[in-house]
């Protein structure tokens, strides 16, 4: 049967491509597919995903399955109270606090991820994952922290000295629920959505290392 790998950030280099095609026998699993590609993991600690839901190597595979391989992790459109999107334009975070604005709020808290001390930062990010992740991270936190509206963007591409890569805006009734629904949020992206960054610096560039998705 046919399957499609996808490969990301340092995999991608490694490989020399974004994309594989592997011919597996019926029945096979991801363990399988991990053994046909033989050493492109190294010394990585992968986590993998089966059609955009994280999987295991015992995870059965079919024909036509995408199979993603994640490294550790450097780091929408509108739906109701929440704003989920990964983008490749400068953040603009007054757009975020419109999204955010609600007549039930007494409280606003923004979060900006900005570049240091390299002079860029290029990020990569598997779309169709982490997209629908961060819309996922922004509901359980406007449920647990009783926020009233949330707003979370990431951006891909190069990202300049001082610029936003990451912007979060909650709004709440009260300061102490809309600052710890923002921390939760960031501190969840960063943890484990599928988004790497390479730190660039004149003609040097170093994928970050990162911590395995949870």
């Amino acid at each position: 049967m046919h399957v499609r790998v996808r490969l990301f950030a340092i995999l991608a280099d490694r490989a020399g491509t974004r994309e594989l095609e592997l011919e597996l026998a019926d029945g096979a699993r991801v363990a399988d597919a991990l053994a046909a590609m033989g050493q492109l993991a190294g010394e990585l600690t992968l986590v993998m995903a089966v059609n955009r839901d994280y999987a295991d190597p015992s995870t059965p595979l079919a024909p036509g399955d995408e199979l993603a391989l994640i490294p550790p992790v450097s780091g929408g459109s509108p739906d109701g109270p929440v704003h989920a999107r990964i983008r490749e334009e400068a953040l603009v975070v007054d757009e975020l606090i419109a999204r955010v604005s609600d007549p039930r709020a007494g409280a606003v808290v923004t979060f900006l991820g900005v570049t240091r001390e390299v002079e860029r930062l290029h990020y990569e990010a598997y779309v169709e994952m982490a997209e629908p992740m961060l819309g996922e991270i922004a509901r359980r936190a406007l449920a647990a922290h009783r926020l009233c509206r949330v707003a979370v963007e990431h951006r891909v591409g190069a990202v300049g000295l001082s610029e936003p890569s990451v912007a979060v805006a909650v709004s709440a009734a009260h300061r102490e629920e809309a600052f710890a629904g923002a921390r939760a949020i960031i501190d969840e992206v960063k943890a484990t959505t599928p988004i790497w960054k390479q730190e660039i610096e004149g003609q040097t560039a170093r994928w970050v290392p990162g911590t395995t998705p949870r």
